[in-house]
């Protein structure tokens, strides 16, 4: 039997055999919960309430087929911000990020900074979580984020909108510093929260590996024409992707869709994430095989979620998709369920699917 290393290695690189890849957690019932902080920085940045939450979640769940157990460690989607000058604003669902570029041309370069108050107090944040759960599970990279979201989150999102027109070549400057930064600080976590044989987990997505892992991301592409993305987003990309071992890109939104294509003529990407939006339907709707349709066929592979109905429909919706794309490069991400569903889900899987 492969170890979960070897499951994900074969994965990444479209290979998997047998069944495919699926992240399966049963959550218990009367599962333990810690009672949450006064504040919402205290929810965000308290270690031992974060410590405490983390070990009475593991103990409620059973972590099936190719789920584990890891704890994210995030100052909000996006803290590179942070340790390149914004001030955060937190809220129980998120952080937000206050805008810190007021002038684009005399703005001090955005550059690694070892002293940033925010760095240093995440840096030891993640550090005492590792020393604590390490062992228990993995401790994954921060959502960190990268380009011109970084970008438009210091800057302000209308701002940089007029940026990309009055001052596009001074905008490319400024992106290029953020991808300078962005690998000091994730080598620095890396450093951190690596296991031995350099296995590492990346927040939120359930996506692990040996070597450098990362989600990949621009958000801001729905508000810019493919010429403008090829032009501000993808050599970027580009260059992120060759510093990565394994890398997958969360594709968010209808208004992202149009992207796809430059996507895809990264070479050294992995795989795609789909991420359908509030009020649309799962990743099993055919609507968004033309999304699928590029991602195999550039030889990628795909983090495909599935939640509407039971587990009937889940059963349905994961057939159809391996019906049409194979099974070798999918990787089925469903929600926490009871353990009778599970087991159901499972039994089948096991029976029809291997």
């Amino acid at each position: 039997m492969k170890s979960p290393n070897e499951r994900f290695e074969a994965w990444w690189r479209g290979e998997n055999e047998g069944l495919p890849l699926m992240y399966v957690v049963a959550a218990e019932e009367n599962a333990p919960r810690v009672p949450r902080p006064d504040t919402p920085e205290a929810f965000w940045t308290d270690a031992d309430y974060l410590i405490a939450r983390t070990r009475a979640e593991i103990a409620g769940r059973r972590y099936l087929a190719d789920a584990y157990p890891s704890v994210a460690s995030d100052l909000g989607p996006g803290s590179l911000a942070l340790y390149l000058g914004s001030e955060p604003r937190f809220a129980w669902d998120t952080v937000w990020y206050d805008k810190s570029i007021a002038d684009l041309e005399n703005h001090p370069p955005l550059a690694f900074d070892p002293e940033n108050r925010w760095w240093k107090m995440h840096y030891a944040l993640v550090g005492k979580m590792k020393e604590s759960l390490g062992g228990n599970c993995l401790v994954d990279m921060p959502d960190i984020i990268e380009n011109i979201d970084i970008y438009a989150a210091m800057r302000g999102t209308e701002e940089a909108l007029y940026d990309l027109m009055d001052d596009p070549e001074l905008v490319e400057e400024r992106i290029s510093q953020i991808d300078d930064a962005y690998f000091h600080y994730y080598d620095a976590f890396r450093n951190l929260i690596a296991e031995p044989d350099g296995t590492q987990s990346y927040t939120c997505f359930h996506i692990r590996g040996v070597g450098r892992v990362a989600k990949i991301q621009c958000d801001f592409s729905a508000m810019l024409s493919p010429a403008q993305f090829r032009r501000f987003v993808l050599p970027s990309l580009e260059k992120q992707t060759r510093r990565l071992d394994h890398s997958l890109y969360h594709l968010d939104g209808k208004d992202a869709i149009r992207h796809v294509p430059a996507i895809m003529e990264l070479e050294r990407l992995d795989a795609l994430q789909w991420t359908c939006g509030a009020g649309q339907p799962d990743g099993a709707c055919p609507r968004w095989d033309v999304i699928y349709d590029q991602v195999t066929a550039a030889g990628k592979s795909l983090w495909i979620q599935l939640y509407d109905g039971g587990v009937e429909d889940w059963i349905a919706g994961a057939e159809r998709l391996m019906n049409r794309y194979g099974k070798n490069r999918m990787y089925f991400i469903f929600p926490d369920m009871p353990s009778a569903t599970a087991e159901t889900l499972l039994t089948h899987a096991e029976k029809y699917w291997k």
